[in-house]
Formats: C-alpha cells, sequence, structure tokens
C-alpha cells in the first residue's frame, strides 16, 4: 500500500488532495490508482495544477458543497472535465468555508469555543439528511458511470474532510476495504492538512485572537477526531442496523451495482 507521502498529491495550491488507490479489500484485491481522488476545494489551483490534473486523467468533479460556497469560490478544472453538484447541506453546515474566509471565527449559536460539539452534530446531520443522502447516492451514480481505465473522478467539498471523509467511508466500505483502513484513511486528513491548518491558526494569532478555547475550537473546525467518524457509524448502526445496510436502503445502492463497482475499482 502506498505510504502517506505518496498517497497526497504534490500541487502548488491545492489542499488534502489524496489518491485512493491501493487499499487492500478483505478478499485480497486492492483499489486501482488513476481512479478515484479524493480533495479540499479547487478554486485556488493554479495552472500548473490544472494541467497535472489533466496529466493524471481527471474526468469527473463531484463537488459537495453548498451553492453559497460554490458562488464564492467556484471550483477551477481542467477543459473538459465534467462537473456534477451533488451537495450534502443546502448551507455549510461544517464551518469549513467560513474559517477558511481570511481567518474569520464562525460563532455557533453565540458560542466561538464549541467546534468539537458542533462537529459532532455535523456528523449525526451527514448520516440522518435527505439532501446528504441524496449527494452521495449521486456521487456513486457518477462513480458507476466512470468506467475507463486511467479516467479519474475527484470528489471534494471546502476542506476536503468531513462531506468528503464520509464520501471515502461509503465508497471503500461498498469495495470491501476493511473499517480499520476506511479509518486510517479518514484520519490522514489531520496529516494532509496540517501545513494549511497551522497557516491558518497563524493568521488568526496575528488578527489577535489569543483564546486558547477559541483557538482550539477552530482547530476542532478544521481537523478531524476519530469521534467523529465514530458518531456517524453509531448512528448507522443505531438507526439502520450497519453500514452495508445504509448503503443499499437509504443511498439506494444495489448488489449489481456494488458488483458493478468492484469490477471498475478493484484489481
Amino acid at each position: 500500500m502506498a505510504n502517506d507521502n505518496e498517497r497526497v498529491l504534490n500541487l502548488e495550491k491545492g489542499v488534502n488532495f489524496r489518491e485512493l488507490g491501493g487499499y487492500q479489500t478483505t478478499d485480497g484485491k486492492s483499489v486501482k490508482y488513476h481512479k478515484v481522488l479524493r480533495s479540499a476545494g479547487l478554486a485556488d489551483l493554479t495552472d500548473n495544477d490544472l494541467q497535472t490534473l489533466k496529466d493524471y486523467g481527471l474526468k469527473i468533479d463531484v463537488d459537495f458543497r453548498s451553492k453559497q460556497e460554490i458562488d464564492k469560490k467556484p471550483d477551477r478544472r481542467p477543459e473538459g472535465v465534467r462537473y456534477v453538484w451533488a451537495p450534502v447541506f443546502e448551507e455549510d453546515e461544517t464551518k469549513s468555508s467560513e474559517v477558511q474566509s481570511d481567518g474569520y471565527i464562525p460563532e455557533i449559536d453565540g458560542d466561538p469555543t464549541d467546534g468539537y460539539a458542533h462537529m459532532i452534530d455535523v456528523y449525526r446531520d451527514i448520516i440522518t439528511k435527505d439532501s446528504s443522502k441524496a449527494a452521495y447516492r449521486k456521487f456513486f451514480t457518477q462513480l458507476l458511470l466512470n468506467k475507463n481505465d486511467n479516467e479519474v473522478l475527484i470528489f471534494h467539498c471546502s476542506a476536503g474532510k468531513d462531506r468528503t471523509g464520509m464520501g471515502a467511508v461509503f465508497f471503500l466500505t461498498a469495495l470491501g476495504v476493511p473499517f480499520e483502513t476506511i479509518k486510517e484513511d479518514y484520519l490522514l486528513t489531520n496529516i494532509a492538512n496540517k501545513e494549511f491548518v497551522d497557516d491558518l491558526l497563524g493568521l488568526l494569532d496575528s488578527k489577535g485572537y489569543k483564546d486558547p478555547d477559541v483557538i482550539n475550537s477552530v482547530r476542532d473546525l478544521m481537523t478531524v477526531h476519530y469521534n467523529y467518524l465514530a458518531t456517524a457509524m453509531k448512528t448507522i448502526d443505531k438507526t439502520y442496523g450497519n453500514i452495508n445496510n445504509y448503503i443499499k436502503n437509504e443511498l439506494k445502492i444495489s448488489s449489481s451495482e456494488i458488483e458493478s463497482l468492484k469490477k471498475i475499482y478493484l484489481e
């Protein structure tokens, strides 16, 4: 399996761009390389970055963001890439896009220090909201259309960690990748995003934000915790039985579609 450095794409202005190839399934197969990428936003990509993605084979861009996020920072993508809008939330419940806007400190119910508890609620909503289920169904529809070898689909949100993180969980689960591996991929965000988050916290410090509770709240909003993922999984188990039932019954992915996904993405 690829190490973390090989998995993270080296782009000039791309944050948290990661290859999902190389992960092993429980039956000994592995996810193909140059088929699926996950990332943060595409708005700040340079021309060189666009060329890199074009050379990589990018053909489909699935955007999980809200209309407000897209209006503020529309994707840059190579010519010929098909754009698919699949909003998980009507508004960015994760607050990632607000924090990324020049170091804005979002208040959550009037409290700027409640980032962790807010993110726990976000992960329950990712699982239970109808808009979310429709978005991930649309995501799987696009995955099923990505049949040609060396043609790549990218899926993303603003920070590439929550809406995107759960998209990766559903996709890798459907392929038969074990949960321990999926958890490692989820937590890899904290390595891939470290420089970006450190720079953001430095910006806040330069603006005079010194309260450690506020800084920790922003860190909780801009990183991932295992407890966020665990909250999603517990919500799934409690309400829907297990994640395979959820993928089948809530995301409406049939057994034959799962077999098709395995044919497209495994080797």
